[in-house]
């Protein structure tokens, strides 16, 4: 493709609707962040209006949009998170990096995408970054279950130490950040003995939210703390929808949430890459 490439901020969703529309049911090119109108506000229209802490970047060739992609970009942590990439063009991708790179040195950096999308994994491994797991979209269906939750509750002061004391650190979402995010995240906490033994990140702002860490300490591990904590969510959330996403080599995983009702949903699977710019 040959022509004048320009990368610059988006000011306005007006003139992006279509190209966005567009990618819907492409299953190479799809972005499983863009699976539902809620997704498409948040990570797109709200991303736009949110110039302190996103930035919404168009790939032009000859003023034709080739390429949208949107990020959250936290200065102060020096972090960007890939929430939106759009193109079937390799020079869009390449235009991007270039973007990043000239904007956002330094920044630690998350993209989430279509494991299909080739010429974003592509662009991504040409610039050094770490992938991690594929993982599946599953969705909860609404069913009828009776699990006793006793022991299962929301996070209080009193166990705010040991619930950061046992908190896996090795994610962007660590026990503390948690905290501060309160308008977005509930926790809930297994206690056996008076001692906090699991927990469950969820939000529960969105139409359709999603756990996003369940961790049980492994010498507790196979006495139902992970279905309490999921059940709890569960009936927590209701009237609104919940999805989650797993490794799709996590058997154990996987079957926890279809047991609880969640079914496994085609082509919206997503991976996760890293590195830093």
């Amino acid at each position: 493709m040959e022509g004048i490439l320009t990368a610059k901020s988006v000011m306005s969703f007006d003139g992006c609707e279509s190209f966005v529309n567009g990618f819907c049911t492409d299953n190479i090119f799809s972005d499983p962040m863009l699976s539902h109108a809620e997704q498409i506000k948040c990570n797109l229209i709200d991303a736009i209006e949110k110039k302190d802490s996103h930035v919404v970047i168009s790939i032009c060739m000859n003023q034709q949009i080739i390429g949208l992609f949107s990020f959250l970009a936290l200065k102060d942590e020096q972090y960007l998170e890939m929430l939106v990439g759009l193109s079937r063009y390799e020079e869009a991708y390449s235009a991007m990096f270039a973007y990043l790179k000239e904007h956002f040195t330094g920044y630690s950096a998350d993209f989430v995408f279509n494991p299909n999308n080739y010429l974003l994994y592509n662009c991504l491994k040409q610039n050094g970054a770490e992938f991690y797991e594929e993982e599946q979209r599953m969705v909860y269906n609404n069913s009828a279950f009776n699990i006793d939750t006793t022991g299962v509750e929301l996070l209080t002061e009193p166990y705010i130490p040991s619930y950061i004391k046992i908190h896996r650190t090795d994610m962007y979402w660590t026990g503390e950040k948690i905290l501060a995010a309160k308008e977005q995240f509930r926790t809930l906490i297994a206690i056996e003995n008076g001692t906090v033994v699991g927990y469950l990140d969820v939000t529960y702002c969105h139409e359709e939210n999603e756990p996003y860490d369940l961790w049980v300490k492994e010498e507790h591990r196979r006495k139902g703390y992970g279905r309490k904590l999921l059940a709890k969510a569960l009936e927590m959330n209701k009237p609104k929808g919940m999805m989650v996403l797993v490794e799709i080599h996590n058997e154990a995983a996987v079957h926890l949430y279809e047991s609880m009702g969640f079914e496994r949903i085609d082509n919206q699977n997503s991976v996760t890459a890293h590195l830093q710019m």
